[in-house]
């Protein structure tokens, strides 16, 4: 019996030679009708034998092509018509618009080959691609993903490439930004005042390169600045001119083997470094090793990814280098630069030369980063090669547009079950930088078609993204809690709802008493949450300077707790007239507003322990304590020091006095630094865990959510998760977005849409 269907498929499916395999799918089982991209996806008409349609069906759902990504197949029986063959029908405009769009994928194995083969006409030509790798993200302008609509539009086909192109049978089908060096863009190298060089640009780079100078190289989302990462007087220079002094670079190798002369790979990391999205992921150093000390000092871990376009693995094989540092090209607090005449501007005091190129980039896109921590991916900083791919959760929601906090600030938008969390927009700190995420924020609604209900944002009045927000004259703005939207976000990730008890450690979230947040418990679902536990409360000497400058917290805690303590007798460079400054602001209560921040506990400690008592970035001084503890099977034979729980109805107060006490007296007997971090993150975990239990007494609560800054660390989450899980807790913790505050839209975007479908927002 013959029979006609009609296919919705819904997902990653433009742009990734979804319909080249369904083409040569329905010419293999002898079928009959047509296949075409619209705005919502790709629709199949396809027509046959009943038992050689469902051979079909069956096909599509489970062998799609590699970057596809299917969200929905819906099958309707139609009547059948008389048709002679199979065809690729042009594509169709809808006014619903609604597209998945891939993210931008590294070379394939195939695209490879044909780079080093002299034989073929793609021979070392850096923009080789076809549908099954190469840009898209970054250089679409609207939907449907069609040439015309990309930052491709201006290079027309040869006959060589359009025969390609319109060839079902050939990979390089509809793969809209294929070229080749007859028809394509081409790459150049240019002095700091833009000014063409002779030769060979790939060969003359890498001649540059071995001499030690800074090349600023345009890459799929941005230019990278790159140097020698054996070379520690380039490193050194890099480092001067970036102003970047400590925080650590990231590296690029061309392959595994090189990658383990000089950092451990596990079998995961490897699978991670190998995948199709090639992060930076974060590996523990081997001791001694060939890298230039300056690319990571004081850490105990090197950020690695592979190669991810043609012309990063021309330079490295053809430049046999071990490594190169592969960092954002960008002046520091603002996004990656990402045009040519803006790099020659932004880069000229940075760079010695440019290799460009004449394909634009129309949305900016920094390496993801990403670590391995209970057995899965954890990220660190969500972009290039996983934005935008969407987050689906449990049910359909009104569409809202979150903009996120102040710190690695993403903005995230929703259309029904679907959130599109955006790819890494930096600190909101400088006009730039709100003209990346103003940016960003168009063009998702843009390709995805979102009107959004509302706009949804952090609670702290002084963001910039809040007040972008209460600017807004056209939407109703909702504000959310900071740590209720990280609860939120690993909720939405695990399309988890109801009741959860949440921690969220970090370092900053304002709270409703306009207190500094960060340690909190709290009891929490997709539209509300209390407070249950939290942090005993410390003055932050100085406000945000406390976060920069840790031994002021020092100072803070222990003057709260009665101890004796003289911080210009203990920290090199602390002043007389610094140290008493502090201590009088805390006397009078001057500019100390009041923290439960987890992340300022740690700095405390950190710094007691002479580990750092300024910093460079961000969670410099808790990373640095995390790996004197070691591993974490070392973790299990010490007791841990003592991190009291006080009270008898909600909020619990987690006291850090006994911790603290026990710390200087361990001090004072000379105990090593190792041995004092290890109980520290004993006590820690052991404070937590008997506060869940706590919880849990009072409210019958098994689910418990983690996340926040402070579960970066893999000792903290891999411990307090093995402990919760021995209760036969239900544990869950992010995978998909960042712990950290580039996680926090998608929480603000859960919470929102759920009030708005509740009807607690009125549009």
């Amino acid at each position: 019996m013959k029979e006609r269907r009609k296919i919705f498929i819904r997902g990653i499916v433009q742009g990734v030679g979804f319909r080249p395999f369904v083409f040569n799918l329905a010419r293999r089982f002898a079928l009959t009708g047509w296949v075409l991209n619209d705005s919502l996806g790709v629709t199949i008409e396809v027509q046959g034998e009943r038992h050689q349609l469902e051979a079909f069906l069956n096909q599509l759902r489970s062998s799609p092509p590699p970057l596809a990504q299917i969200t929905r197949i819906q099958v309707d029986t139609i009547p059948f018509q008389p048709e002679e063959s199979f065809r690729i029908r042009q594509s169709e405009h809808r006014e619903d618009k609604f597209a998945f769009i891939s993210p931008d994928m590294s070379i394939c194995s195939d695209c490879l080959r044909e780079l080093f083969d002299p034989h073929d006409r793609r021979y070392r030509y850096p923009f080789i691609n076809c549908t099954n790798c190469g840009p898209r993200f970054t250089i679409i302008k609207d939907v449907p993903y069609d040439r015309p609509n990309t930052t491709m539009a201006p290079f027309t086909m040869c006959p060589e490439c359009s025969r390609e192109y319109h060839d079902p049978t050939n990979r390089r089908f509809h793969a809209q930004p294929n070229a080749c060096p007859v028809c394509g863009p081409t790459i150049w190298l240019a002095d700091g005042k833009g000014n063409r060089l002779p030769g060979d640009a790939i060969t003359e780079t890498i001649r540059l390169l071995r001499e030690g100078n800074i090349v600023a190289i345009k890459g799929l989302g941005g230019f990278h600045l790159a140097v020698d990462a054996t070379n520690e007087a380039a490193v050194q220079r890099l480092r001067r001119r970036k102003h970047r002094y400590e925080k650590p670079l990231a590296l690029m190798s061309e392959d595994i083997p090189q990658i383990r002369q000089f950092a451990r790979v596990g079998e995961l990391e490897e699978d991670i470094l190998r995948s199709q999205q090639r992060p930076i992921c974060l590996l523990r150093k081997k001791h001694p090793n060939p890298i230039a000390p300056s690319v990571s000092p004081d850490n105990d871990y090197l950020g690695v990814m592979l190669p991810y376009t043609p012309l990063h693995y021309l330079i490295m094989r053809e430049g046999a280098f071990l490594a190169l540092v592969m960092t954002s090209g960008n002046l520091s607090e603002e996004p990656i630069v990402y045009q040519n005449q803006q790099a020659l501007e932004e880069l000229q005091e940075i760079a010695d030369f440019f290799l460009m190129n004449n394909r634009d980039i129309y949305q900016r896109a920094d390496d993801s980063v990403v670590r391995v921590m209970l057995g899965k991916t954890s990220f660190i900083r969500r972009s290039r090669g996983f934005v935008p791919r969407p987050v689906l959760v449990a049910e359909k929601l009104p569409s809202v547009l979150a903009v996120g906090g102040e710190l690695k600030n993403t903005i995230c938008m929703n259309k029904q079950e679907f959130f599109f969390p955006g790819q890494h927009i930096g600190d909101l700190e400088n006009a730039e930088t709100l003209a990346f995420f103003e940016q960003s924020m168009n063009h998702f609604a843009k390709i995805l078609q979102i009107e959004p209900e509302l706009v949804v944002c952090d609670l702290h009045p002084g963001y910039l993204s809040t007040r972008w927000a209460q600017e807004q004259t056209h939407w109703p703005v909702l504000s959310v809690q900071h740590h209720h939207a990280h609860i939120a976000a690993a909720m939405a990730e695990n399309q988890l709802t109801g009741q959860v008890i949440g921690l969220a450690l970090d370092g900053t979230g304002y709270g409703p008493d306009q207190t500094v947040w960060g340690g909190e418990i709290l009891i929490a679902d997709e539209l509300a949450f209390q407070r249950a536990a939290h942090f005993r409360t410390v003055p932050m000497p100085g406000g945000e300077k406390a976060i920069r400058e840790p031994w002021r917290m020092v100072v803070a805690y222990l003057q709260q707790i009665g101890a004796p303590f003289r911080a210009e007798n203990f920290f090199p460079d602390v002043s007389a007239q610094e140290a008493d400054l502090v201590r009088q602001m805390l006397k009078r209560q001057l500019n100390s507003p009041l923290t439960s921040s987890c992340g300022r506990l740690f700095d405390a400690v950190a710094a007691l322990a002479g580990l750092r008592y300024r910093v460079g970035y961000e969670g410099q001084a808790a990373m640095q304590l995390e790996a004197r503890a070691g591993e974490i099977n070392r973790l299990s034979d010490h007791s841990g020091y003592q991190l009291d729980i006080r009270g008898d109805e909600f909020p619990l107060v987690l006291d850090w006095q006994p911790l603290l006490e026990q710390v200087m007296a361990d001090l004072a007997n000379h105990v090593s630094v190792s041995e004092i971090s290890k109980k520290f993150h004993v006590g820690i975990i052991d404070g937590l865990y008997r506060a869940v239990r706590r919880i849990y007494h009072i409210t019958g609560i098994r689910r418990v959510v983690l996340s926040g800054g402070c579960f970066q660390n893999r000792l903290l989450s891999e411990a307090l998760v093995q402990k919760l899980k021995q209760e036969t807790f239900q544990v869950f913790y992010h995978t998909i977005v960042p712990p950290n505050d580039g996680g926090l839209s998608l929480g603000q975007a859960y919470i929102a849409a759920n009030q708005l479908k509740q009807g607690m927002m009125t549009p």
